[in-house]
């Protein structure tokens, strides 16, 4: 039509809602399920999320780690809200999660206002997208319809990326999920909000190599880190995974890898890599590639992620209360 533009951002958009169409298109999920039998779910699932946030911001990084930690064991189902021994949530790789109580808020008023319809797969769904939302990340259409699981074992969270990874190794985890090497930067790139803990980090900075720290992090950024994190120090401390701008769903932690600043081992390889360095400049806009909006391909592959093993129908059940099993 003369005369009309659309700018980069809302074609942006719209490339972005074909594609989740696409997606969701026969996993038995689809946008606005509870539209006629909980009308007011997603409101409810935003205004506890956000009341929670309010209070204490670390639970949107929690909430967004906890649905990636979910969906990697039994498939986005809930597993890992389920209490006992031997249960996901006891394995070492979710002990520190943040954000349950999120979660169980939520179910209650969501049983109050519906019973026995809202499974709580979908509500660490939306609190996820929740909280990019309120760390001032993208907005997205997400998919609901899930069943929650009846099965949760601390021995299949090996399935997890751990923090000194290789990327082959992280590559050959993913793709066992339909997810591309891409989706993996994209996804770890949730990374720009929230903390880590000294323990998971500080052997990089005393020893790693020849008596000295480890060559990839930026000189200048060792005795930052190295005050932050002393050796033989609280190992329990935490600290902004994104310098800088921790609290915010942006590019910066990108930058922060490209200038050896990453806190994680896991992390600073998504720079070192070749397979994985280039979709980090393209996030970035660096010149002579073709760019990649952060935030439209983030949200993406979590519709692509939050797909994994779907339960529907029989396959799975609606769980009243979402720490243990009907």
């Amino acid at each position: 039509m003369e005369g009309a533009y659309a700018s980069p951002r809302f074609l942006a958009m719209i490339i972005m809602f074909a594609m989740v169409t696409a997606l969701v298109q026969g996993q038995g999920t689809r946008v606005g399920f509870y539209s006629r039998t909980c009308p007011r779910a997603e409101s409810i699932v935003r205004s506890t999320v956000q009341r929670h946030f309010q209070s204490n911001p670390a639970i949107a990084p929690g909430l967004l780690r906890m649905h990636f930690h979910d969906c990697f064991v039994q498939g986005c189902d809930a597993s890992i809200l389920i209490d006992g021994p031997n249960t996901e949530k006891t394995a070492g790789p979710n002990l520190l999660l943040r954000g349950y109580e999120v979660i169980d808020d939520a179910k209650t008023q969501l049983e109050a206002a519906c019973p026995g319809v809202v499974s709580c797969a979908d509500i660490l769904s939306l609190a996820a997208r929740d909280s990019v939302v309120l760390t001032r990340g993208i907005n997205w259409q997400v998919p609901t319809g899930r069943r929650d699981g009846r099965v949760s074992l601390a021995s299949d969270t090996s399935n997890l990326p751990g923090f000194r990874e290789s990327i082959d190794s992280q590559k050959r985890k993913f793709a066992a999920f339909g997810l591309n090497t891409q989706d993996l930067v994209a996804l770890v790139g949730g990374h720009t909000i929230g903390t880590s803990a000294c323990q998971f980090f500080s052997y990089r900075l005393y020893n790693f190599t020849n008596g000295g720290p480890d060559p990839t992090i930026n000189p200048a950024f060792v005795p930052q880190l190295q005050a932050l994190c002393p050796q033989n120090g609280d190992g329990s401390r935490r600290i902004d995974l994104d310098t800088g701008s921790g609290g915010r769903f942006d590019t910066a932690y990108f930058a922060n890898l490209r200038n050896g600043r990453g806190i994680l081992e896991s992390d600073q390889k998504l720079w070192t890599d070749a397979s994985t360095k280039t979709f980090v400049q393209r996030f970035l806009g660096e010149r002579g590639l073709r760019p990649l909006n952060f935030n439209v391909e983030f949200a993406r592959s979590m519709v692509k992620m939050s797909n994994i093993g779907v339960k529907t129908s029989t396959n799975g059940e609606i769980r009243r209360v979402c720490s243990a099993i009907n």
